[in-house]
């Protein structure tokens, strides 16, 4: 009796098993914590199992932390979804922003520069001192760098630029192009809307330059092993509670309208620009 009470706590224990995920931290932190936290007391009510938010410093923290298995769940970019997917096989991308599928990266200049927006790449950009955002970032590096090596053959950011640097997230970018400390820079163009929205862009000082063609961006990706922690089918009702989401509360502060059903060859464009830019392995 004493051995099975002991498994019965076993399995009480692992039932109850907190389920973690974690998001490239694309935004201030603020921001972010007030959003995730909204997402996993959602998922908590539909999956009925403990649901926590665990943020990262760093893009590559947020791949790593999914690898290590410290996290079940991330909400990724294009590329470091690919990122992660590839060094954990079984990792499936479950869900995307309706606007996900055909994202778009802005240029911004300072308005100093006297920049104005082109339906071609900005090539009077050349030149001038350049801000990307996160190294691992799709909107704010990986698809940028893969535009202006398309607008410039045979040539690096560096050798097109006058000095490239790298933000660490969207919002910085803005503001270091806004200051001035950068006379150009690559964002996610629903960073620059939601900061717009909440007044911190000033229209005098900085400008969209230009304005990407389309391709796949953010997701949520799980870890291929969690139907063996929480329940078989646990991955199916997470997918579906993701795409159920309608509470605008949880769908606003994203820039999404809803989220949609995606699968892991929907990335192969971005894994394909990772690798022709030497940024994937």
């Amino acid at each position: 009796m004493a051995f099975a009470a002991l498994l019965a706590l076993c399995g009480q224990a692992f039932s109850q098993a907190a389920f973690v995920f974690t998001a490239i931290p694309d935004q201030d932190e603020s921001r972010l914590v007030e959003r995730f936290t909204k997402v996993a007391e959602y998922l908590q009510g539909k999956l009925g199992v403990s649901v926590k938010y665990l943020p990262v410093k760093s893009y590559p923290a947020a791949v790593t932390a999914f690898t290590n298995g410290d996290v079940q769940l991330a909400w990724f970019g294009g590329f470091t979804g690919v990122q992660a997917r590839k060094a954990n096989p079984g990792a499936q991308a479950l869900a995307q922003g309706a606007e996900d599928a055909a994202f778009k990266t802005y240029f911004i200049a300072n308005a100093a520069t006297g920049l104005e927006k082109t339906a071609d790449f900005p090539k009077e950009a050349a030149g001038k001192t350049f801000t990307f955002g996160a190294r691992s970032s799709t909107s704010g590096r990986v698809m940028p760098e893969h535009f202006i090596r398309q607008a410039f053959p045979g040539k690096t950011p560096e050798q097109v630029f006058s000095r490239v640097g790298f933000s660490g997230d969207h919002s910085r970018t803005i503001q270091l192009v806004q200051s001035g400390a950068f006379e150009v820079g690559a964002v996610d163009y629903s960073v620059w809307d939601l900061d717009v929205k909440a007044g911190k862009v000033d229209a005098a000082k900085v400008k969209i330059i230009w304005e990407s063609p389309p391709f796949p961006d953010y997701q949520w990706t799980v870890r291929g092993d969690v139907d063996e922690t929480y329940g078989a089918g646990f991955t199916g009702r997470l997918k579906a509670a993701l795409i159920e989401v309608t509470d605008r509360a949880i769908l606003d502060p994203f820039g999404r309208s809803k989220f949609i059903p995606v699968d892991n060859a929907a990335y192969a464009p971005v894994e394909e620009v990772g690798k022709a830019t030497g940024l994937l392995d």
